[in-house]
């Protein structure tokens, strides 16, 4: 048996393994800055598939029922059982959820040593700390004894603690107390540590990569920027989205569509905003909107009301840049303003959004001015999330099989839905 004694361990309770199907946990704010980039650790070799061979297969007949070659102004959109089928989904998180990297977190929820948070993607249970000695690290939570989570939301300790049966790692992942096993024969302790896997940070965002390969421990922050960005990193940083920013509050949603569908809405080249956010529109000068599509993202500016150089500031600002990061993260930048969007698929017809705010720092003390635009963000999600629920239920509909676009707006769309074949198809 290894033992160590530990300062402070960190401790689940049985009654909070309920809460650890909450895949992106509240956490803490108004911490200093981290670099830009960083990439700590390799992953195992790990099964995340939960498609038996026959639903796979089904599954891919439904993929090649979109051709991705046919030109936007002759092309129909995605069958609806892209939206409502349980095995699409199943091999959307086998090819495209468990593959590259994905925004998980940002900076400031782990800034100190010893601090961590948990989440979920798909079947994954996940921990991203740091530390004793400020390394990030990422595992599976997952106790290697009887497969108990490990932990829940966010926090600070020294170890974490298995509330099973007392199984107890460092926060580098080694196994250092395994309790009552006297007697046990062929046992490694070395080979019972928690499965690490790989995280990188660009920016304020934390990333994770759950790909099954063992990775090369070299990779360069450059290197983790081309692959989730392309050639959009330069672009995204010159346009305020850094650390510069501090982080203010979040706003969680659980909405009863496919994940799809929210991307898609927000997708349309502000084609629903004159007609759903009519308190929106007012305040952004809509024959300004552009799109223009890279590699895995998408970017949609708009100029606001604001004359540029104005002191007084509104939500808005002068302009505005809405990026999509591929698959599921969306980054909002607008006068003062960035917030941040996550889609969290949870089943073919559910999915959760996480809003996380972000402000200049000089007006994050100015409170009527703080109050007065999360409540103008609120009525503008509020509106969406009955976009979305109604088109949920149209697509469930018999009479609705695929759509057409509108060449002209939603090309950002088109590019999302050809990223996913391209995926789905490998």
């Amino acid at each position: 048996m290894v033992m160590m004694m530990m300062m402070k361990p960190i401790n689940l309770h049985v009654s909070d393994l309920k809460k650890l199907i909450n895949p992106y946990p509240n956490s803490r704010p108004h911490h200093p800055r981290s670099p830009n980039s960083l990439l700590i650790t390799k992953s195992h070799e790990t099964n995340h598939s939960s498609l038996q061979p026959s639903q796979q297969s089904s599954a891919r007949s439904l993929v090649h029922e979109f051709n991705p070659h046919i030109p936007i102004e002759e092309a129909l959109t995605p069958p609806s059982s892209w939206y409502t089928s349980p095995s699409f989904l199943s091999l959307e998180l086998d090819q495209v959820f468990f593959r590259g990297w994905q925004a998980v977190g940002y900076t400031e929820q782990i800034q100190e040593a010893n601090s961590f948070f948990t989440g979920r993607l798909g079947n994954v249970q996940y921990v991203i700390c740091r530390d004793e000695n400020g390394e990030l690290r990422a595992f599976h939570n997952v106790c290697r004894h009887h497969a108990s989570l490990l932990v829940s939301g966010t926090g600070k300790g020294s170890c974490f603690v298995c509330p099973y049966h007392g199984w107890t790692y460092g926060l580098n992942g080694a196994l250092l107390k395994a309790s009552r096993i006297t007697g046990i024969k062929n046992f490694n302790v070395k080979e019972f540590g928690l499965v690490p896997l790989k995280v990188a940070i660009w920016g304020p965002f934390i990333l994770l990569n759950l790909e099954k390969k063992v990775f090369d421990l070299q990779d360069s922050g450059d290197d983790v920027a081309m692959e989730w960005l392309g050639s959009t990193s330069e672009i995204l940083s010159k346009n305020g989205v850094d650390t510069s920013l501090s982080y203010l509050c979040r706003r969680e949603y659980t909405i009863e569509c496919n994940w799809k569908v929210f991307c898609d809405n927000y997708l349309d080249g502000g084609y629903h905003v004159p007609f759903a956010h009519k308190d929106l529109a007012s305040g952004l000068k809509l024959d300004s909107y552009s799109t223009t599509t890279y590699e895995k993202v998408s970017i949609q500016r708009c100029d606001g009301d604001q004359v540029e150089g104005e002191e007084d500031f509104d939500r808005l600002g002068s302009k505005s840049l809405y990026a999509f990061i591929y698959p599921n993260f969306m980054v909002n930048r607008y006068g003062p303003w960035m917030d941040t969007n996550l889609v969290l698929p949870l089943g073919p017809q559910k999915c959760k959004v996480i809003f996380d705010y972000f402000l200049d720092t000089s007006l994050k003390d100015d409170e009527a001015f703080v109050t007065e635009s999360l409540k103008d963000s609120e009525k503008v999600q509020m509106e969406d999330i009955v976009l979305c629920e109604s088109v949920q239920r149209g697509l469930e509909s018999p009479a609705y099989g695929s759509g057409r676009y509108a060449p002209m707006v939603e090309k950002a769309m088109h590019h999302f839905h050809c990223l996913l074949h391209q995926d789905l198809i490998k």
